[in-house]
């Protein structure tokens, strides 16, 4: 298995405030049926030479993300800090997703995992897992008996 480094973008990161909690200091909640992980949404496609997932992840540290590389399987765990938890707030709308997220993505049997890269520019999550090239196999002949 492998975890992935991500590279961010120069300019998100000076603008990185200090006071960002990882997902791991959170304070777990009282377990409920209804309090489930949120579900990343992704686009998964590949080109001429590598297998790419992409993934809006605006407002969620690189720290508070974590991306683990199987041979067939990709996992991307985060937790995305609600900027505005304030219980006397009282919302008209509240869309947004806030608190601990996860994606599975299946990956295809062609790809190189060890060479995997991970990048976050302006709020884009970039993973670029390059192909091997498949081998073309040899021929094997069938004997009459």
């Amino acid at each position: 298995m492998a975890n992935l480094k991500i590279k961010e973008d120069s300019s998100a990161a000076k603008s990185a405030k200090s006071k960002d909690t990882p997902a791991e200091e959170i304070p777990a909640k009282e377990e409920n049926l209804f309090d489930q992980e949120g579900e990343l949404v992704v686009d998964v496609f590949e080109t001429n030479t590598d297998f790419v997932v992409m993934s809006a992840v605006a407002g969620i540290a690189v720290k508070d993300l974590d991306i683990s590389l199987e041979k067939d399987m990709m996992v991307i765990k985060g937790c995305r800090q609600n900027p505005h938890d304030d219980s006397n707030q009282k919302y008209f709308y509240q869309e947004c997703y806030w608190g601990p997220f996860s994606r599975k993505v299946v990956l295809p049997e062609d790809i190189d995992v060890d060479s995997a890269s991970a990048q976050i520019d302006k709020g884009l999550l970039t993973i670029r897992i390059p192909k091997v090239e498949k081998s073309s196999g040899e021929k094997l002949g069938v004997k009459l008996s």
